[in-house]
């Protein structure tokens, strides 16, 4: 495999690992609890697939660079775009987290209910501070 197909597999596997991510982020909001085993083995898969993926990226060696500046700039762009996803990945994961955490801590606390104040109150506060 050359260095330029292992780049573009690399980059098509972490657009798969941002779906999911966003998948799982949807999932959280909507269900309130953690995923279930299916999204978690399809997360570990990915994550394998991910490893190898960087096996094969290391393997592949360094590729000179081309002297076409067409596909320098094919490969710049791909470089950068990997890494924007995984970017993307890492903070959806984050929030995804906090997420979990926040769910499996206990019953979901009830919403906090502000009253609003009323005009008096604030006419009170108004004439207080002139």
């Amino acid at each position: 495999m050359t260095p330029a197909d292992a780049l573009s597999r690399h980059l098509e596997l972490c657009e798969e690992l941002h779906q999911l991510a966003l998948e799982e982020n949807r999932f959280l909001k909507t269900q309130q609890r953690s995923p279930d085993a299916a999204l978690i083995d399809r997360r570990r898969s990915l994550l394998d697939r991910l490893n190898e993926s960087l096996s094969a990226i290391r393997s592949a060696g360094e590729d000179p660079l081309p002297t076409d500046r067409m596909a320098r700039e094919r490969r710049k762009d791909t470089i950068e775009t990997a890494r924007t996803r995984i970017l993307q990945i890492l903070h959806l994961q984050k929030e995804n987290e906090q997420l979990v955490l926040r769910y499996s801590l206990g019953a979901p606390r009830p919403p906090v209910v502000t009253i609003p104040p009323s005009a008096g109150h604030l006419q009170k506060l108004y004439d207080r501070r002139r």
